[in-house]
């Protein structure tokens, strides 16, 4: 299946889409373009040819992205859809593969595969498209002020914060996470850098948030931790039952075992 899909949040339905669908008998290939069909620099056509060529001719069982490799029209990658992101508000190789691998290269008629992926299933293919949508993802920023997190702790039931570095935020927070968690509002946190993983354990403050009750959740991009906690809190009101889904490698999106 090919699911033509604007750049700028493709991202956030590539992953929606890789933790609603199940056993997959083909892939699913969200694709875009950065220039529009009607100029002469669009990368539209070159894209959509790759993917159909991937769907016809693959193997290939999971949720991608697939868009340029590169500025020129040498070859287009195929991203997984849960370790995916814009890095590029204009090129039309924008898309980049996170702590991971591309799955993929279609360069014309060939199809290389670049990493471990998942195969086509025999089905049947399982749908879980529940969500719920009472979350928020914070980014932490010098001057971040407790009341600020309170306001949105008291309207919705989830929080992802992206921390600084390993996953950081101020003292001045610590008081307003507690409180949260302690009333029943799940808090995981990950990081604004792009590569590497969140570890909590290293300073006294990251020790004091896992003390709070947040939970941290290794290399998993914040976008990622976004769409998976809605959907996660969808499956279930049970909260070691959300934990234990946020937890779970269900779709690639982990790549290290940090957050062990």
């Amino acid at each position: 299946m090919i699911v033509p899909h604007g750049t700028d949040t493709m991202g956030f339905t590539s992953a929606a889409l890789a933790f609603m669908l199940r056993n997959l008998t083909g892939p699913v290939i969200c694709v875009g373009a950065q220039r529009s069909s009607d100029r002469p620099s669009s990368d539209a056509i070159m894209n959509l040819l790759a993917a159909t060529r991937l769907c016809v001719e693959s193997d290939l069982g999971e949720v991608v992205v697939l868009m340029h490799g590169e500025s020129s029209d040498s070859y287009t990658l195929a991203h997984r859809g849960t370790k995916v992101r814009k890095m590029h508000s204009s090129r039309r190789d924008a898309f980049k593969s996170v702590n991971s691998e591309p799955i993929a290269k279609v360069e014309g008629p060939q199809i290389e595969f670049l990493s471990e992926h998942a195969s086509r299933s025999k089905g049947p293919v399982e749908l879980k498209d529940k969500i719920d949508g009472r979350a928020s993802m914070l980014h932490f920023y010098p001057g971040f002020e407790a009341d600020h997190f309170d306001l949105i702790a008291n309207h919705v039931k989830g929080m992802v914060v992206a921390g600084t570095g390993l996953g950081h935020v101020s003292e001045e927070i610590l008081g307003s996470v507690s409180r949260a968690v302690d009333k029943g509002v799940y808090v995981y946190v990950t990081t604004q850098c792009l590569y590497g993983a969140v570890n909590l354990n290293v300073y006294s403050t990251g020790r004091d948030m896992v003390t709070a009750g947040a939970v941290p959740l290794g290399d998993m991009l914040p976008e990622t931790a976004y769409v998976k906690l809605m959907w996660a809190m969808g499956q279930t009101n049970d909260p070691e039952e959300v934990r234990k889904l946020m937890l779970t490698n269900i779709a690639g999106e982990f790549t290290t075992r940090r957050f062990v």
